[in-house]
């Protein structure tokens, strides 16, 4: 079982920037496809980039050019550094991992994700 811990949320302003972590405790990472996700209050929750071990990432469209997601399977990391922050970005993030898919097939569909954290609240004014 692998448990994930997000950090590094907050309050930002419009074109700020904030950097979350998600770090994952239990078995190893190795070999998952780990990702970010996002939920405001009455909506789904929606996928925002994803990165296997070799660090490529594939990110939503909302966010491409502006977030970067990369990790440290060594060190049990994962990060989301999200620059040009938008009052649009404002939600609760999540970090997941699929233990089930490779990120190719995992896509950022929360239905192939396994692991979750509690999620780190971003609200950005």
């Amino acid at each position: 079982h692998v448990q994930m811990v997000e950090s590094g949320g907050g309050p930002a302003q419009a074109g700020g920037s904030l950097r979350l972590s998600c770090t994952a405790s239990g078995n190893p990472i190795s070999g998952y496809c780990m990702a970010w996700f996002r939920q405001t209050p009455g909506k789904e929750r929606e996928g925002v980039a994803s990165v296997d071990d070799n660090n490529r990432a594939t990110y939503a469209e909302f966010v491409q050019g502006r977030f970067t997601i990369s990790r440290d399977s060594a060190r049990y990391i994962q990060s989301l550094q999200m620059n040009s922050l938008k009052p649009e970005d404002t939600a609760m993030y999540y970090c997941a991992a699929s233990s089930r898919y490779d990120c190719a097939s995992a896509s950022l569909m929360t239905i192939t994700y396994n692991y979750w954290g509690q999620g780190t609240q971003v609200t950005v004014s």
